[in-house]
């Protein structure tokens, strides 16, 4: 199993001076980069305090700087926001100036607030990211681009540099079924998101893997799985951990209001807690977190763990406790 963290950046009620949050953080990956993980990988948001980092790539380039194996992901860059050329530069110079430790992540985004603050229409963002993301890997794998899309027209454009690494390895965020069988389809590698329960994960992977083999493809990437952990000395401990966790992310990040739904559909919604606590988030003591995920790795199979930790003591307890056993 390889281990990385799908890295947020989290201001709960604004507690701690802001820059308190990027180091504690960065202090965080120099530990990772001496401890054995494979990747951090960066999660890009914008306009909420769920995760303050509006630029995985600016982000990434202070991570390179300060480490040395570390490879470093983006979790994802929310490609129908960017302008598909500025992107593909960006992201092929941070791997430049990484030494080629890039894992390109790209993804849609489901926000509706930083949808329209950015422009782009709900029903046209899948057509919109799917486009952009096309655009950066021709971008990528000619040495002059010309693409007639619906969004983007362009003519003998050299898109410089191009990545250091050859090919770059993409991952494509895929959270729900028609997202996997698209990035299948096309013979794509696919990341799972953190916040379907195990037995989703497990369904969609399957789906995944019927889908390429009926396209005849195969595709030898890892597939990294975010999943929520809370560890702490004792279950109970860790449960409440779990608990606290559960509530910030639906009341900041996954609610439905985020997505059109009324305010009183996720207000003190303690039954999306609950589902969050039994059924998506790892969390128990060392040797409780161990047993599931040495059981997840047989089910699902979880080979490739992104932990989205939910304390700083459940950092250093998958470090120092949890790693060095599995």
């Amino acid at each position: 199993m390889k281990f990385g963290v799908l890295q947020f950046f989290s201001w709960p009620e604004r507690r701690v001076p802001l820059h308190t949050v990027y180091e504690r953080t960065l202090e965080r990956v120099d530990i990772m980069d001496r401890s054995g993980y494979d990747a951090v990988w960066l999660a890009e948001h914008h306009f909420s305090t769920y995760s303050v980092c509006p630029s995985v790539h600016l982000m990434g380039m202070h991570v390179a700087d300060r480490t040395e194996k570390l490879r470093i992901g983006t979790g994802v860059s929310l490609a129908a926001f960017y302008h598909p050329l500025r992107l593909a530069e960006e992201v092929a110079l941070l791997d430049h100036l990484s030494g080629g430790r890039v894992n390109w992540g790209a993804g849609r985004g489901f926000d509706q607030t930083e949808m329209e603050a950015f422009g782009v229409e709900r029903d046209d963002s899948y057509e919109r990211f799917r486009e952009n993301f096309q655009i950066v890997l021709d971008a990528w794998s000619n040495e002059k681009l010309t693409y007639q899309g619906k969004y983007n027209r362009f003519d003998e454009i050299e898109v410089l540099p191009k990545p250091l690494q050859d090919p770059m390895p993409v991952w494509l965020a895929s959270s729900s079924a028609p997202a996997v069988e698209w990035a299948a389809e096309q013979g794509h590698a696919i990341l799972m998101d953190p916040h379907s329960a195990h037995t989703e994960i497990g369904e969609k992977i399957a789906l995944y893997r019927r889908v390429l083999a009926e396209n005849g493809h195969t595709v030898e990437s890892d597939i990294p799985i975010a999943r929520l952990m809370a560890i702490a000395a004792t279950d109970a401990e860790a449960e409440e951990i779990a608990r606290q966790g559960a509530r910030w992310t639906v009341g900041s990040y996954a609610n439905p209001n985020k997505v059109g739904g009324p305010p009183e559909a996720w207000a003190q919604d303690e039954e999306r807690v609950e589902r969050y606590v039994n059924e998506v988030i790892i969390h128990g003591s060392p040797a409780k977190v161990i047993d599931q995920l040495r059981e997840l790795e047989e089910t699902i199979p979880l080979d490739y763990l992104m932990a989205s930790i939910l304390s700083h003591e459940t950092f250093i307890r998958l470090t120092d406790e949890v790693l060095p056993r599995l």
